[in-house]
């Protein structure tokens, strides 16, 4: 049996001492200013999978604290990167707005208890007195206010007779604290700005530290899952809880995911759509889940691929390669089969009849019986790859060459007998002629043919714009480059323009991944038209990413 992570350890525990009462409840808090990525899965999955295991419930519940970055659009995209997941909030979806009025009573609970007061510092100089690791802060001139002073204040600021960074208001603790964060941190500040919920409702705004574990404890929230560098901000929230005397979460840490050659920072994901390094927020070379999603990853494989770094205590970097391993496996057992040319030449079967098409028979995919098979057009023209084809090949070339046999798949046994240049010596067509007793790619007479080629049907073939998508970046650690631009791989996206496609590609579902023989794994774009058909390469069938770097 696989071990018990440690944040299961701890719900057993709490489980068998009866706290919380048995109850185990989860939340995923994302804040709607951006695209979810893979790191993000990892909290998702996390929370959901422990609260199924339980018994439990998790709820969905937005942190939309700051109207000034945060979007509809990025609320309605983190529900359906959710649910692409798998996972159901079911009725319990929220926001931290929903919790404003609450918030704000409990903020005045503060300033009554002689806990909080208005500062009239810029952010900048409260900045400038918080002190360091190794010194103590400055207070504030006004942290010694009158209750009254302060209530009075702080009602001015919510009507809004201030501007922004005029005034806030800031937790009363100890300005020499060890936790930096327990330095009379800013609970509100003002910001006059419209809300995509509350509109101009509101012209203060709770700090996310302060609204984080509120909202957690409104909504009895049992275990708090965080990642780790929540951790010197526990004390804070306990402080908060405890002050105003409501009911207190469990918080727990848990180290983020990292992944190599990807940047997981929303601020730099952001700047790279804003300055057109990359198409949009889905660009598939994009770490976001639906970027990841219109590239063609598949949901099992991103959960398979969670359950499988398990949850650490410590940071680490995880290789790409992993994830990468898993997709394949995973596509491996569910993609059908097609036949598709990237660069294709045509070859032109001189002893095959030129009016006749035949019909051959092709396996769907070889792991799963239940697809069965289907049936591919053959004539006497077809298309292969240009680099199945060298006119002087090397010693263990077994592809198509002057005078060699090859097998076509699915087809005939071939052989080159004739090579077609246009006046710049460039090869233009292969003529060749084929064994008509070696129907289905067998031998008749036992004959050993070493090389096995792919082809599409010119008569039949669809015309296709295929994508190649590599890793964004070169270095493996690009979050610690000074320039990201500087570190962007040239080569990850090379578009092939004239591929040819086999005809039951046509009828493909957008987001389908097929398994292009030879080739990869390859999904229909969302942009594919019935006039233009576009496809992306997902993972390319082994890794060679880390030869071509080791080189």
């Amino acid at each position: 049996m696989k071990q018990r992570n440690f944040i299961q350890q701890i719900i057993d525990n709490d489980n068998s001492s009866g706290k919380h009462d048995g109850r185990v409840h989860t939340r995923f808090p994302p804040e709607p200013n951006g695209y979810l990525h893979i790191g993000h899965a990892k909290a998702i999955y996390l929370n959901f999978s422990i609260a199924k295991e339980f018994g439990g419930k998790c709820n969905l519940r937005f942190d939309d604290t700051n109207p000034i970055a945060e979007e509809e659009e990025f609320v309605n995209s983190i529900k359906e990167d959710i649910e692409w997941l798998g996972y159901d909030w079911g009725d319990r979806l929220y926001f931290a707005s929903d919790y404003f009025n609450e918030m704000h009573a409990h903020a005045i609970t503060l300033i009554e208890k002689g806990l909080a007061y208005v500062c009239d510092l810029s952010n900048d100089k409260i900045r400038e007195m918080r002190g360091t690791l190794t010194s103590p802060g400055v207070e504030s001139p006004f942290r010694n206010r009158s209750i009254e002073e302060n209530m009075d204040l702080f009602s001015q600021m919510k009507s809004g007779q201030f501007s922004n960074g005029e005034k806030t208001l800031r937790a009363k603790i100890d300005m020499s604290h060890p936790n930096i964060n327990m330095r009379d941190p800013i609970i509100y500040r003002i910001l006059h700005a419209d809300h995509h919920r509350t509109g101009k409702d509101w012209c203060i705004y709770p700090m996310y530290d302060w609204a984080h574990g509120l909202e957690d404890s409104i909504e009895r929230i049992t275990h708090s899952l965080c990642s780790l560098e929540f951790e010197d901000h526990r004390p804070l929230y306990n402080w908060f809880l405890e002050s105003i005397d409501v009911f207190q979460p469990q918080q727990i840490e848990f180290a983020r995911l990292n992944l190599n050659y990807t940047i997981l920072s929303k601020r730099k994901l952001k700047k790279l759509v804003e300055d057109n390094i990359v198409e949009s927020w889905d660009d598939p070379r994009m770490p976001t889940l639906s970027g990841m999603r219109r590239r063609g990853y598949s949901p099992s494989s991103i959960r398979d691929f969670m359950d499988e770094i398990g949850v650490a205590k410590r940071n680490n970097i995880m290789d790409i390669a992993k994830l990468e391993s898993i997709l394949r496996i995973d596509l491996n057992k569910k993609s059908l089969r097609r036949l598709a040319v990237l660069d294709p030449i045509k070859v032109v079967i001189t002893n095959y009849d030129s009016n006749k098409i035949e019909y051959l028979s092709a396996i769907n995919n070889h792991e799963d019986d239940s697809t069965g098979k289907r049936n591919i057009p053959f004539s006497n023209e077809i298309f292969i790859e240009r680099n199945d084809f060298m006119e002087d090949p090397p010693r263990k070339f077994f592809r198509l060459s002057p005078g060699s046999e090859v097998r076509l798949k699915y087809a005939y046994f071939i052989t080159c007998q004739k090579v077609i240049k246009n006046d710049s010596g460039d090869i233009i067509e292969i003529h060749c002629t084929y064994d008509p007793n070696s129907k289905g790619g067998k031998s008749p007479d036992g004959r050993k043919v070493k090389g096995t080629i792919h082809w599409v049907c010119s008569k039949n073939a669809i015309d296709a714009k295929v994508n190649i998508y590599d890793r964004l970046f070169n270095s493996p650690n690009p979050e610690s480059s000074d320039n990201l631009i500087n570190d962007i791989n040239d080569d990850s996206l090379i578009v092939n323009e004239n591929c040819k496609l086999e005809p039951s590609l046509a009828e493909g579902n957008i987001g389908e991944v097929f398994q292009f023989e030879r080739l990869g794994y390859f999904t229909k774009d969302k942009k594919s038209t019935i006039d233009e058909f576009i496809f992306n390469r997902t993972v390319s069938l082994r890794d060679s990413w880390s030869k071509i770097k080791n080189k």
